[in-house]
């Protein structure tokens, strides 16, 4: 297979020669580095590539060009290269244009003039570019393969697992896909036996759970050791951002999710307003960046695992694992998150996985190609979702209760929405039921102000209606609010029951619960704001009082 495409993109011949002089130095060993005089002369030699079946990773191109300048040549390019990653080249005067194209073109960088040194200016913003164009291009060459019918919630649990924990594969839609009738009869599979998962070595699992699939494909399912200085529960934002810290500051440190890293800002197709990044990131990069952080720094992961109980001995924190293990901690920080909370409508809970999806849901949103979506929330989760569905989908329908969505949801978002084509807000709606047979086809409408109902055709819903904590499995000494999201520092030590569990002289530490050395970041805890870049700082700081606490026992 011909090595993957480099193209830049300047009609200015000296800055072209220039260019393409530093990406051949640098990538000529991976990538076939190409270069253009003109959009025209680049969406030409984009087409030839199209037709050939070369993959094309990154498209370098200056803004200043007559005709055709580089926004629009690279909105025209993705037309052919959806997937491959879009890069301005401008000078600051164009940084006003290079910003507006973010949105315009889904801009994933911009790039100012000059960029030398390269080693400093160039090479780590297209590597950061290159990495991430490999990563979505190697679900395409891996020999994972999952086989699964349309609209199978078991399906569902798979694709979404070896997404989150960023597991390459390639779905086989089972029968339209000619590849997965082949194998399903060549290895004469009752196709009612599916979802099957097969490996690289020819072995395939059938209808398996996460756990067998992350002991076939290496995963981190042992307990690595016994005794650690702090255990961090919950690999979303903060609890990455823990593991980040605790490794990097010399804590024994080790992180356990039942599912993945990043929690549910993970499943976000894009966070916009997260600092340093101004053409956003997904929450897959997001949890990718941060996983891979905190492993060099010396961060050890469980994954899938989960925590069913956490006992207290003797000032150390004992904690029951699901498969029946246990390890020991001196410290404890709780970074569970929060999940959407369940749309309690009749019919509902029978389509989960099935056309009906809790938060973005990324993996679906190819099965959502031509298909008729509805989205049901109006926070800033739902508006991202909804923008980013709407590339596929034929229509994206948003439901929201109140009167519109400025008192929930970003203006940026709000302004986005206005502009695509494919999206509806209806506004005072909700969901009140849902039909079909094996999968979702229709809803049930309400107009709260009329109370009257309709009944409309629908393919998919995804659903963003509010948050509820995972703190059922705490122990009863770390008190919580009547809502489950647990108490801390001052809060906490206002509690009526917080002597009973409190026995130290000191005050509690500000994100300490009322059990001394078990702590809380993010979304758990009562009284966090809902943002990543809060729980991020939550999660590090949480690091600096364990410090304390361990200096202290």
């Amino acid at each position: 297979m011909a090595k993957p495409t480099i193209l830049c993109v300047d009609d200015d011949p000296h800055v072209l020669r220039a260019i393409a002089r530093d990406l051949k130095d640098h990538y000529r060993a991976d990538y076939r580095v190409l270069s253009a005089a003109s959009g025209a002369e680049a969406l030409e030699l984009l087409a030839e590539l199209k037709k050939a079946g070369n993959p094309v990773a990154l498209l370098l191109s200056d803004h200043r060009m007559p005709d055709l300048n580089g926004v629009q040549f690279l909105d025209q390019a993705r037309a052919l290269f959806p997937e491959a990653r879009r890069v301005l080249l401008t000078g600051y005067a164009d940084t006003e244009a290079a910003i507006k194209a973010i949105n315009d073109v889904q801009l994933h960088y911009y790039l100012l003039k000059p960029w030398d040194p390269p080693a400093e200016k160039l090479y780590p913003v297209l590597d950061d570019q290159l990495a991430l164009w490999q990563f979505s291009h190697n679900a395409e060459l891996v020999g994972l393969k999952l086989i699964g019918h349309a609209f199978s919630p078991k399906a569902h649990d798979l694709k979404d697992f070896l997404a989150g924990n960023l597991v390459p594969y390639r779905w086989l839609e089972y029968p339209s896909s000619e590849q997965a009738r082949e194998l399903v009869e060549l290895n004469a599979i009752d196709p009612l036996q599916l979802p099957a998962l097969f490996l690289e070595d020819g072995r395939y699992l059938l209808s398996p759970t996460p756990a067998a699939v992350a002991a076939s494909i290496g995963l981190h399912a042992d307990t690595p050791a016994d005794l650690y200085d702090v255990v961090i529960i919950g690999a979303g934002p903060a609890g990455l951002a823990a593991a980040v810290y605790g490794a990097s500051e010399g804590l024994k440190t080790l992180l356990i999710d039942k599912r993945a890293p990043g929690g549910q800002a993970g499943t976000s197709s894009r966070i916009e307003n997260y600092l340093g990044f101004p053409a956003g990131l997904s929450g897959a990069e997001l949890a990718q960046r941060a996983s891979s952080q905190a492993t060099r720094l010396g961060a050890q992961f469980l994954m899938p695992q989960e925590v069913t109980r956490i006992e207290l001995r003797d000032g150390y924190k004992i904690l029951h694992l699901r498969d029946g293990s246990s390890l020991q901690a001196r410290s404890v920080i709780i970074t569970t998150g929060v999940d959407y909370r369940k749309l309690e409508a009749p019919g509902v809970h029978d389509f989960t996985g099935a056309g009906v999806y809790y938060g973005a849901a990324t993996t679906e949103a190819n099965s959502c190609r031509d298909r008729l979506v509805y989205v049901s929330g109006g926070g800033n989760s739902a508006g991202q979702g909804a923008v980013y569905l709407s590339q596929f989908a034929a229509h994206v329908t948003i439901l929201i209760r109140g009167e519109s969505l400025a008192a929930t949801m970003s203006a940026y978002l709000i302004e986005q929405i206005r502009t695509i084509p494919n999206i509806t807000v209806r506004n005072f709606t909700e969901v009140v039921g849902a039909a079909g047979t094996d999968h979702l086809t229709h809803l049930t409408l309400r107009d709260n102000r009329s109370n009257t109902t309709e009944t409309v055709p629908a393919d998919t819903l995804f659903v963003f209606i509010g948050a509820r904590p995972f703190t059922d499995w705490l122990p009863a000494e770390v008190l919580k609010t009547p809502q489950g999201f647990v108490l801390t520092g001052r809060e906490a030590q206002l509690h009526a029951d917080f002597r009973q569990s409190w026995l130290p002289t000191r005050e509690p530490h500000l994100l300490e619960t009322s059990v001394p050395g078990i702590f809380a970041a993010g979304d758990v805890r009562a009284g966090a704001m809902a943002r990543v870049a809060s729980a991020t700082g939550e999660g590090a700081t949480a690091i600096s009082f364990v410090h304390r606490y361990l200096a202290e026992t």
